[in-house]
């Protein structure tokens, strides 16, 4: 049996994987929440070692929330053709601060994720034209990327009003 002295960490260990930590960190943006997971994990469960590392790299500008929020809202919103309520949920998911998710929101481009809503409705229904349940599944695609019910609504009767009148 392991005595509590043999399961303490040194402070060599410590300092390795704060050390790892800041090499994930300086390649992408991660959240505190999920430095503080991968630090608990390396530092065998200690937590209070692991919020003492995120600490340290918080103050050394590793780990930032906002910085991370903002990223995640910009590649969500452009790349990925996430709606603004997916990507709220998903930064609740990752213990974000509400005002820092507000404050990130606003990064969005409206003019831009609107074209991104219309180009997505388009390629799903180019796959759905002959099907009976076409509105029914583009509304139900679209609101599973996180859209609005309304905005996915005007921009599909759009859609088949257009192609109605072709």
């Amino acid at each position: 049996m392991i005595s509590e002295d043999d399961a303490k960490l040194t402070p060599e260990q410590v300092r390795k994987v704060a050390d790892r930590l800041r090499r994930l960190c300086s390649r992408r943006e991660y959240c505190s929440a999920d430095v503080m997971k991968k630090a608990t994990l390396a530092l065998e469960w200690d937590a209070r070692l692991a919020a003492e590392v995120v600490a340290l790299l918080q103050k050394e500008g590793y780990v930032d929330d906002a910085r991370y929020a903002e990223a995640y809202v910009r590649d969500k919103s452009s790349l990925a053709g996430w709606g603004q309520t997916k990507i709220r949920y998903m930064l609740r998911a990752k213990e974000i601060n509400p005002d820092l998710i507000d404050s990130a929101m606003v990064l969005i481009d409206r003019g831009r994720a609107d074209v991104k809503l219309r180009k997505l409705i388009e390629n799903k229904y180019n796959s759905l034209k002959d099907d009976s349940q076409c509105r029914m599944k583009l509304l139900r695609y679209i609101l599973g990327r996180g859209y609005a019910y309304e905005e996915a609504k005007c921009v599909i009767d759009n859609i088949l009003e257009e192609e109605s009148n072709n």
